[in-house]
């Protein structure tokens, strides 16, 4: 299991908030009572669901003691619970809104999970999800191709597009709200990306490797290849493109 370091995702705290607010927003449940955020983090997702919904109650669910701990630490008041999101449909629990910003690329199954997720929310209520849309972009194939030479097999994570997700859950939504977005974020630098990236989608990797002085070759080698894909801009700022995929489906009224 990768071990995930609250301060280093967060470094990035407003970047990885955005998709998150732009989920939140276009979510029409006028006022849950209960919401859950699985893959909850260090708590950054709870604070967007909270001050959208200020009189719901907010339960996190993520499977790092050190994310949970963090979120703990800045939200005392709420709900935090350490589980795998894969596990979290065998319960019985139901709730308005079953919301999962970034969190669930790392779970497999989608065809089977995602309809098993909304079968946990109320009557009226939603599923809602924001997954990343760019794994085969340069970065991400970048990143696959310096695992190789450092001979690494690690589980990656995975989404599909639209397409895939209105077939799965089309037949048991009432309705159903699509769209993609590409995100073009300022970056100071391409060493930038090199800390995105270890926060988020590099951690596999680097837990695989047998000491800090093979994390720091594989870093190395990946923002070496980095600057044969970006070029800064002329105050030295990179723009980094990141798509991402957001699913809204709506369970049924009886």
């Amino acid at each position: 299991m990768p071990t995930w370091n609250p301060q280093q995702y967060l470094k990035f705290a407003e970047e990885r908030s955005r998709p998150c607010r732009d989920l939140a927003t276009r979510v029409e449940v006028a006022a849950p009572q209960r919401i859950i955020d699985l893959g909850c983090g260090p708590g950054n997702s709870a604070e967007v669901l909270s001050a959208r919904w200020p009189n719901a109650a907010i339960t996190g669910l993520d499977s790092s003691a050190a994310m949970i701990d963090a979120a703990r630490a800045a939200s005392p008041q709420r709900d935090w619970r350490i589980g795998e999101i894969s596990e979290w449909p065998a319960g019985s629990e139901r709730f308005d809104v079953v919301f999962s910003n970034a969190a669930l690329q790392w779970v497999s199954d989608h065809a089977v999970v995602f309809p098993q997720l909304l079968s946990r929310v109320a009557e009226g209520g939603a599923l809602a999800v924001q997954v990343p849309g760019n794994y085969e972009s340069a970065q991400h194939q970048l990143m696959r191709d310096v695992a190789r030479r450092f001979h690494l097999q690690v589980r990656e994570w995975h989404t599909h597009d639209q397409d895939f997700y209105y077939d799965a859950l089309a037949p048991h939504a009432s309705r159903l709200d699509l769209w993609a977005t590409e995100y073009l974020h300022v970056l100071p630098n391409i060493e930038a990306i090199v800390e995105w990236y270890k926060g988020s989608g590099m951690r596999p990797y680097l837990d695989a490797l047998a000491g800090e002085a093979e994390r720091e070759r594989f870093l190395a080698e990946y923002l070496e290849g980095l600057r044969q894909i970006y070029a800064p801009q002329p105050d030295g700022a990179v723009l980094f493109p990141f798509r991402r995929i957001f699913i809204v489906a709506y369970a049924a009224v009886a």
